[in-house]
């Protein structure tokens, strides 16, 4: 955990939080959260991968791996930073667990739990939903094509702000972000290491060149340069 400085004079820390499994971690999850800070103003971007996803499939790397090329992704990252405490807490990975304790431990902050607007369609099916927003703002990352609709769609016409309205109140708003549409998921990684294709430009170099190295996700000899395993 690392530790955000908050003076007494100072404004409100700005502190970005963005979940997944990262299965394993690749430039769609960078990017975005690159993006988001910019786009936000924020002090730091927090990555929390998940120990038990509750909407979806078991990850397929255990949770040490994912943390370890985690952290190898975000090395010496300017403003970025990994949170493990999904993975030290049992049982299901619920939001709104995790923003209790980041509460806690950071109650003058101002925190924006980062969504796809696939996701925020979703957003009033998810385990006490409105708790998450009591603890946090949410930015939902829009990408070209992509739409909010039904439920998703009044809740933003009910609590939509501007970015520069983060820092007012500690949660409770939601503001879309238009980001870079990045076609690169987790599932197509895996599949192409699984067959020994090329990974190079997809994902960071420390985190493709340690897949190979430790034989991660099941596959064929690489085809990319990468080290050949006995």
């Amino acid at each position: 955990m690392s530790a955000l400085v908050h003076p007494a004079s100072a404004r409100p820390p700005l502190i970005g939080l963005l979940g997944g499994t990262f299965d394993p971690v690749h430039f769609g999850h960078l990017r975005l959260g690159e993006e988001m800070r910019e786009a936000l103003g924020l002090d730091e971007l927090r990555l929390l991968p998940a120990a038990q996803p509750p909407h979806r499939p078991p990850p397929v790397a255990d949770a040490r791996t994912r943390l370890q090329l985690l952290q190898l992704a975000v090395d010496g990252v300017p403003g970025f930073c990994v949170d493990a405490r999904e993975l030290q807490r049992p049982g299901p990975s619920y939001t709104v667990d995790s923003l209790r304790q980041l509460r806690a431990d950071y109650p003058a902050a101002s925190l924006v739990w980062i969504l796809g607007a696939d996701a925020f369609n979703g957003f009033t099916r998810w385990h006490d939903w409105p708790g998450i927003l009591e603890h946090a703002h949410l930015a939902v990352a829009s990408r070209p094509g992509s739409r909010i609709e039904g439920e998703a769609a009044r809740l933003l016409a009910e609590r939509g702000v501007a970015a520069d309205a983060l820092r007012e109140r500690r949660a409770g708003g939601i503001v879309p972000v238009e980001i870079t549409a990045l076609d690169i998921s987790a599932t197509r990684l895996r599949a192409l290491i699984a067959r020994g294709a090329s990974t190079r430009f997809l994902l960071p170099e420390a985190v493709r060149e340690q897949i190979h190295q430790q034989g991660l996700y099941p596959r064929a000899a690489p085809t990319d340069g990468a080290p050949r395993q006995p």
